[in-house]
């Protein structure tokens, strides 16, 4: 006697593949660019399509071109630009007084930008309704 059972209970097949899929990804992302090299060229030892799938994934995910000193640097900006204090209360002030002023900066460029495009919209509109007034003139007139 066959019983109906809850498929949605089940991952599916692709769903399994997947996530052991992006478990590899993820393992091989924590032991850094070397693994996935290693990986990349046992794959062609073992079974060439295999090196050649990972070597066309290195480069699209821009995996083979990413340093760890770009990484680090990245890393180390957005912990100074969270606000976190050094303890050093010179540089803390200096650090908010400077985070400051490039707000304001940015603020006041954005605005720029902003009025920039409302006079370039303004123009595109003015020269739009003179050529169709034009054209409206030319055909009123034949």
């Amino acid at each position: 006697m066959t019983t109906m059972t809850d498929t949605a209970s089940y991952p599916s097949r692709s769903a399994n593949r997947e996530s052991w899929l992006k478990r590899t990804e993820n393992w091989l992302d924590a032991r850094g660019k070397g693994a996935w090299i290693a990986a990349m060229v046992l794959g062609f030892i073992f079974f060439w399509p295999v090196g050649l799938a990972l070597l066309a994934y290195m480069i699209w995910s821009k995996r083979m071109f990413s340093s760890s000193s770009r990484d680090c640097s990245r890393k180390m900006h957005r912990s100074m630009a969270m606000g976190r204090p050094t303890g050093n209360t010179a540089f803390d002030a200096y650090k908010a007084d400077t985070l400051r002023r490039l707000q304001e900066e940015q603020d006041n460029f954005e605005s720029f930008l902003e009025r920039l495009r409302a006079a370039k919209d303004k123009s595109e509109f003015d020269t739009f309704m003179d050529e169709r007034a034009k054209r409206n003139d030319g055909a009123a007139e034949a």
